[in-house]
């Protein structure tokens, strides 16, 4: 029997779970970079949030000292029932119109930055919100698609893992030391098994082959028709198995 017919249905499992294990550590990669856009604009958020938060505490401090001189502007005023000179009452008429000036700077302050910045930070906030909500939809819809995904991957890689141990004991039930050696350069080379061109050309490095490769391709055909024993036909430069017409 052709050794080779076996080789490449071995190969061509091999090259699937190939396939399916890059895609399988890729996935997790995958998701990082959808976890790591839904964070960046949750950061986003964040500082909005937090430049809101920080507005209006300076807000409320302006407010809060204006009420503050305010008081101390109507103790003032009370405590002009007790005092018995002009100039004395003059003095504090005069701090009365400061403190009343200064609430008044105060709050002139507070309505500017609550009009003025408040309202922009809070557009801001609220667009960094809408943006946050569209992202997480489309995150998370991802997510859960990368999940479903890894979630066949490794089910049909248990199939093939099961399918690749029937396939490489087909081989080595006709001669386990194709299946050695296929073993062993695949670590290294891939695809193992390729064709020998028909003017000499190894189909993997693309190298010319000497005569007597060829030749020992063509005896291996002939061998394989025969039901007979193949030998290994190997690329002198790259190694690779070398079949002609199966």
């Amino acid at each position: 029997m052709n050794v080779i017919e076996p080789l490449i249905d071995l190969q061509t499992v091999d090259g699937m779970i190939r396939e399916l294990e890059m895609e399988e550590k890729d996935i997790p990669r995958r998701k990082a970079q959808e976890n790591a856009r839904l964070a960046g604009v949750n950061a986003a958020l964040e500082i909005a949030m937090n430049q809101v938060t920080a507005m209006q505490k300076r807000i409320d401090d302006e407010r809060a000292e204006a009420a503050e001189l305010r008081e101390k502007a109507q103790q003032a005023r009370i405590a002009q029932a007790t005092i018995g000179s002009n100039r004395e009452l003059q003095q504090n008429y005069m701090q009365v119109d400061g403190l009343e000036h200064e609430a008044e700077a105060a709050e002139t302050r507070a309505a500017a930055l609550e009009e003025d910045d408040l309202e922009d930070l809070k557009r801001r906030a609220s667009e960094a919100q809408a943006k946050v909500d569209a992202e997480k939809g489309g995150v998370d819809c991802n997510v859960d698609d990368l999940d479903e995904r890894l979630t066949g991957v490794k089910e049909r890689l248990a199939e093939l893992r099961a399918e690749r141990a029937e396939k490489a004991n087909a081989v080595k039930a006709i001669d386990p030391g194709f299946l050695l050696y296929y073993e062993r350069l695949s670590t290294k080379r891939w695809p193992v098994v390729v064709p020998l061109s028909d003017d000499g050309v190894c189909d993997g490095c693309h190298m010319k082959q000497p005569p007597f490769v060829a030749q020992l391709v063509q005896h291996n055909s002939a061998a394989a028709a025969k039901g007979l024993k193949q030998q290994r036909a190997a690329c002198t430069m790259c190694g690779r198995l070398l079949y002609g017409d199966l």
